[in-house]
């Protein structure tokens, strides 16, 4: 495994204290027109309005909030379909669990992470992850779809791992080394007969051009736990030192989405929380989140 033993210093090692509002993009006409008409002109017009998107996601911020779809008037079937369509224009669809689904509800089902839950069906804050760091393939893309709000909370907050690398560099040097060797990550059910429930992977890798940061603290916590492998003193003090980093403000920007918006993140440096929440006890008006998994395109 490589190690990144420069600063990266560019668009992407951002903090969310200086970060200008260069990752909000409002979806056009043409491509409204298109998603609502269902027809060919998707690819040709949609992939267009998100080029802006798609380079923001590699060489920008790492993120992206699109506005332009109207929850309120489209239902939720034409809401669903409009952003699947936007997905694909982005990358290909990736299956986000053992039972093979490409579209993925988040929503509090009463679960506990303690059981073994994912956080993303819980109403806990779920820390500073990327999504699938315990499995072999993370997705490159993660996508959200806000229908619903909660009642208190669940807001979004977002670092991204090539400022915290830099800060890390900076201010912590020699823990770095122990970040780019293995750690065990709980796979929480995730995984086939005869697979490994626990999966072994570096938290951070640097293949030359892109800094790629897999992280859970839970998770990891719990795959040493079942590999029966206590974690080396110095591991131990590679995660104090990022879990102090993460606490920092300055490194973090936090907002909320609105019903319609749509967020989509860099899966391999950036890093996102859901703040906890409180939610209504009518079923109908709970907090509701569409997720997407994607792979890079070859074209």
């Amino acid at each position: 495994m490589a190690q990144l033993r420069e600063k990266i210093a560019d668009a992407r090692s951002w903090r969310g204290e200086s970060l200008a509002s260069e990752w909000r993009f409002v979806l056009t006409a043409d491509c409204l027109a298109a998603l609502s008409a269902a027809d060919d002109g998707i690819d040709l017009h949609c992939r267009a309005a998100l080029r802006p998107v798609a380079r923001a996601l590699e060489a920008g911020p790492g993120f992206a909030v699109i506005d332009g779809l109207e929850a309120g008037r489209s239902g939720l079937h034409a809401l669903q379909a409009a952003y699947w369509h936007l997905g694909r224009c982005l990358g290909e669809p990736l299956a986000q669990n053992i039972a093979g689904d490409l579209l993925y509800d988040v929503r509090d089902t009463g679960r506990d992470v303690t059981t073994g839950a994912r956080f993303s069906v819980t109403n806990a804050e779920s820390t500073f992850h990327n999504d699938n760091a315990f499995s072999p393939r993370i997705p490159d893309y993660v996508g959200l779809l806000c229908v619903r709000t909660a009642r208190v909370g669940g807001r979004s907050q977002l670092i991204s791992a090539c400022a915290l690398h830099d800060a890390l560099l900076e201010e912590y040097p020699e823990i770095l080394a122990a970040l780019y060797g293995d750690f065990c990550f709980d796979r929480r059910g995730q995984y086939n007969e005869g697979e490994n429930p626990v999966h072994r992977a570096p938290i951070m890798d640097w293949d030359g051009k892109e800094l790629t940061m897999r992280y859970l603290r839970y998770y990891i916590q719990v795959g040493h736990e079942r590999a029966s492998l206590p974690m080396s003193a110095a591991q131990t003090e590679a995660l104090q030192r990022v879990e102090s980093l993460l606490r920092r403000a300055s490194l973090r920007i936090e907002f909320e989405l609105s019903p319609g918006q749509m967020l989509f993140v860099n899966n391999h440096w950036i890093l996102h929380n859901r703040t906890a929440f409180e939610d209504y006890e009518d079923l109908d008006l709970r907090r509701h989140y569409i997720r997407l998994w994607l792979g890079r395109r070859g074209d």
